[in-house]
C-alpha cells in the first residue's frame, strides 16, 4: 500500500516538501492543508506589490492546477485543530479526521501584536500575507503620514513601502540603530541615510506607548515612551512572529517556550513520523553546531525539500537520508545599493568589520573561530566565498583580517580549495 503524506502549510516549505515527495514517489498520497484561501505565492515579492512596483499576477507561484497536475490534494481554507501522534491522525475545524503515515508541520507564524492601547485600530497593519499586502497598498496610496515600528528585516519593508507611496513616515526604533544586533553604527548609518533619502525619518530611543485613535476607530497618531507625539494615519508593525503551533498542544511534539518546534538536522521532530520545516523550526544547524532559527525564504525551501526526502526515506522508499546543511541569505533591494545578510549575523563571540565607502560596508560574525554569518552592503561579491568558509567550517581565527579584503582569496584559508 502506498504511503500517505500530509503537509500542514502551503508556504514555500510545505510546497517544496510536497514537490519533493511527488518526484520521489509517484504512487504516494500527498495532501497539503492550508488555512489560507489561495495557493502558494511569493512572500518576497508581496512587498514590491505593496510599494506599487508590480502587479499582483507575477506574485503567484502555484495555481490550483499545479497541484492537480501532480495529483496533490490541496485543501484551502482548512484549519487543523488537533494532531494525535499516537493514532497518526489530525482533525480539522470542520470535524474531518485525516490519517497519515508521515506528517509535516510547516504552518509558519502570525505577526506579534503590539500590547499597547489602540493597536487594533483601523490603519494599524502587520505585514505577512498577500491579503496583508493588498490592505497595506490600498491604505498607503491614500495615507499622508505614517509610523513604522520594528527595527528589523520586515520593519524596513514597511518603511520602504511608506517611502515608495510618498507617506511621510517616522521609523520608531528602541535602540540607537536599525537591526542593531547585526549592524554596528557605521553599517547602520548607511541604512539610516537611505531611509532619510526616501522620506522616512529614523527616530532612535523611541517606540510606542499608545496609539491615538479618533472617534471613527482610525489611527491618527502615535505617542512614544518619551512622550513625543507623531502624526500617523498609517502604521506598520513588525516586531516578530507568534508560531502557529497551538494546535499541537497535547501531541507530545517538543516545542520551545516561544512555540517553535524542535527538530534535528533531518527535520525530524520528537514524535515518530512527524517533521517540521520553515520559520517555526528550532533546528540543529550542523554548521553552527547548535540549535538555531532562520526565517529566510531559501532556508525554508531547503528545509521543506529535506523534510520531503526524509519522509519518503523513513517510509521505506529507496532514497538517501538528507541532512540540512545550508547557509541562508536575505537581501534587501529597496535602496540604490544592494544589501545582503547571510548565515547567523546576530550570533557569534567575535566579529570583524570595515567601511569601504559611503555605501559600502562589511561585517563578518565569528563563533569558535569559524564564520557563522555576516552582512554585506554595497558590494555583494564576497558572499559566495564567505558562505563557503562557513559551510566548510574553516578555522579563520588567525586570519580574520583576510575576511575584509576587497577580493577574498580562498587559497589563503587552508584547507579550503579555491573554486575552479
Amino acid at each position: 500500500m502506498s504511503a500517505s503524506h500530509v503537509i500542514i502549510g502551503d508556504g514555500i516549505a510545505g510546497s517544496s516538501a510536497a514537490e519533493t515527495i511527488r518526484e520521489a514517489d509517484a504512487d504516494a498520497s500527498v495532501t497539503v492543508i492550508t488555512d489560507e484561501g489561495e495557493a502558494l505565492y511569493n512572500r518576497i515579492l508581496i512587498k514590491e506589490f505593496a510599494k506599487g512596483k508590480m502587479p499582483a499576477g507575477p506574485i503567484s507561484i502555484h495555481d490550483e492546477g499545479w497541484y492537480e497536475e501532480r495529483d496533490i490534494n490541496l485543501k484551502l481554507n482548512t484549519m487543523v485543530t488537533r494532531v494525535d501522534t499516537d493514532a497518526h491522525e489530525l482533525h480539522t475545524h470542520e470535524g474531518e479526521t485525516i490519517e497519515y503515515d508521515s506528517l509535516l508541520i510547516a504552518t509558519g507564524g502570525t505577526p506579534t501584536q503590539l500590547p499597547v492601547d489602540g493597536s487594533d485600530a483601523e490603519g494599524v497593519h502587520h505585514f505577512w500575507t498577500f491579503q496583508d499586502a493588498r490592505a497595506i497598498k490600498e491604505h498607503a496610496e491614500r495615507a499622508e503620514t505614517g509610523a513604522v515600528i520594528g527595527a528589523g528585516l520586515l520593519g524596513i519593508d514597511l518603511a520602504a513601502i511608506c517611502g515608495a507611496q510618498d507617506v511621510e513616515a517616522n521609523y520608531l526604533m528602541r535602540g540607537n540603530a536599525w537591526w542593531r544586533y547585526a549592524l554596528s553604527e557605521d553599517g547602520a548609518e548607511i541604512i539610516h541615510n537611505a531611509l532619510r533619502e526616501n522620506g522616512v525619518t529614523p527616530v532612535f530611543g523611541s517606540g510606542v506607548d499608545e496609539f491615538d485613535v479618533n472617534d471613527d476607530g482610525d489611527v491618527v497618531g502615535v505617542t512614544d515612551p518619551n512622550g513625543e507625539y507623531f502624526d500617523a494615519d498609517f502604521v506598520g508593525i513588525a516586531i516578530g512572529l507568534n508560531y502557529n503551533t497551538e494546535f499541537l498542544r497535547g501531541s507530545g511534539i517538543e516545542r520551545t517556550d516561544d512555540g517553535s518546534i524542535v527538530v534535528d538536522e533531518h527535520m525530524r521532530t520528537s514524535a515518530d513520523d512527524v517533521y517540521a520545516a520553515g520559520d517555526l523550526t528550532y533546528f540543529y544547524d550542523v554548521i553552527l553546531e547548535d540549535q538555531a532559527q532562520n526565517g529566510a525564504w531559501g532556508s525554508a525551501k531547503e528545509q521543506g525539500s529535506i523534510a520531503g526526502t526524509n519522509m519518503t526515506f523513513d517510509q521505506g522508499l529507496d532514497t538517501d537520508e538528507a541532512t540540512f546543511e545550508w547557509v541562508s541569505s536575505y537581501s534587501i533591494t529597496h535602496f540604490d545599493f544592494p544589501f545582503l545578510s547571510f548565515g547567523h549575523p546576530t550570533l557569534g563571540d567575535d566579529d570583524v568589520e570595515k567601511k569601504y565607502g559611503d555605501d559600502e560596508w562589511r561585517r563578518v560574525a565569528i563563533k569558535d573561530g569559524k564564520v557563522v554569518g555576516g552582512v554585506l552592503i554595497g558590494n555583494l561579491a564576497p558572499q559566495s566565498k564567505l558562505k563557503r568558509l562557513a559551510r566548510d567550517r574553516v578555522d579563520v581565527s588567525d586570519k580574520k583580517e583576510l575576511l575584509l579584503e576587497e577580493n577574498i582569496d580562498l587559497e589563503k584559508f587552508e584547507p579550503v580549495e579555491a573554486e575552479q
